[in-house]
């Protein structure tokens, strides 16, 4: 057993029950790369985690604990918390108020202890919005609690994927709404948190890209203004308030550039232009952190996967990236919390 001052205590969270978050946190516990970079506790309830445990057929010790750092640490124990939501096991791959209140359960238990410095950041298994819905949770997602209970400023998902780093200027709204949703003011309030939040991880002097939004950056204006009218304008007084920032560099390009060390980061327009372009780099090894809190929160980007829960056949490498993430950079953006965005 290493030494337990020398790797970051996470804190886990396990997701809806009835998806496939047990089941990769039991796996990615267990992996030796993960538990050679950090030490983990749990949230969750033991009838969880032991319906978890035998559906995939595995021997390890459920220890429960009291506090974060009382965890025994060894190889085949899983130290977690008794949150108390569930009296018995669940039933996978449904949507019910039951999960829907103990995935937000263990979430809010979470929190608690990353707000008082128990765990120094917290990686998250995929909670189910219609689970959520169906507990009156009053929260769509988790973005929506950790912004509600931990936000230091305002909240940027990073996408990290081997060398590529991808920020979103917009999320989850419908295609023909992007294009005026995308503002000069919106992306000159970004750059400066994209800049600060690369920084908090540790780079220095990071030079950020700006995505184009049409074909060939719009081939001026053969393919739309966008880039010449707001885009362009955006990143040429980004310039010249002195930040290390190009674009617009066409979206077929930018992404492959970044990878390949041009760019230190992306920011990417919409959803899925990121999206697809993390994904399809590596899928189970792209992480979502969630900067602009209080502490660092890393997640799997995938959903619960209710249509395979419970057969134990869910790939559990986005979790040991998430875990493996959280370790590496939670105590870096814990550090930088004071950091000013450049001006």
């Amino acid at each position: 057993m290493s030494d337990n001052g020398s790797r970051p205590l996470i804190g886990v969270t396990v997701g809806d029950p009835a998806g496939v978050g047990p089941e990769i946190v039991i796996k990615a516990l267990q992996d030796g790369g993960v538990r050679e970079q950090v030490r983990s506790v749990v949230y969750a309830d033991r009838a969880c985690l032991q319906q978890t445990v035998e559906m995939l057929g595995v021997e390890l010790e459920l220890n429960e604990v009291v506090s974060p750092a009382d965890g025994q640490d060894e190889t085949g124990v899983v130290d977690f918390i008794e949150v108390g939501s569930l009296e018995g096991p669940i039933a996978y791959g449904q949507i019910s108020a039951e999960g829907g209140q103990a995935g937000y359960a263990y979430l809010d238990r979470a929190i608690d202890a990353a707000l008082a410095g128990e765990v120094v950041g917290l990686a998250t298994a995929p909670l189910n919005k219609e689970s959520l819905q169906a507990g009156k949770v009053p929260f769509i997602d988790h973005t929506a609690v950790l912004k509600s209970r931990a936000a230091h400023r305002k909240a940027m998902t990073l996408f990290v994927v081997r060398g590529l780093r991808i920020f979103f200027l917009t999320r989850h709204i419908s295609f023909r709404e992007i294009a005026d949703a995308i503002t000069g003011e919106g992306i000159l309030e970004a750059l400066p948190l994209c800049e600060l939040y690369l920084r908090q991880l540790g780079l220095d002097e990071p030079f950020v890209a700006v995505a184009a939004l049409n074909p060939h950056g719009g081939e001026q204006g053969l393919f739309g203004t966008d880039e010449m009218d707001v885009i362009g304008p955006a990143v040429t007084e980004a310039k010249t308030r002195g930040w290390k920032v190009a674009g617009p560099v066409p979206a077929d390009s930018v992404f492959n550039q970044c990878y390949e060390g041009r760019y230190d980061g992306v920011l990417s327009l919409y959803h899925d232009q990121g999206h697809i372009a993390a994904k399809t780099l590596d899928f189970h090894g792209t992480v979502s952190l969630t900067m602009g809190l209080k502490f660092l929160r890393t997640s799997v980007d995938h959903g619960t996967a209710f249509d395979i829960a419970g057969q134990g056949i869910a790939d559990a490498r986005g979790m040991v990236e998430a875990l493996v993430a959280a370790g590496q950079y939670s105590a870096s953006v814990r550090e930088g919390l004071d950091l000013a965005p450049v001006v």
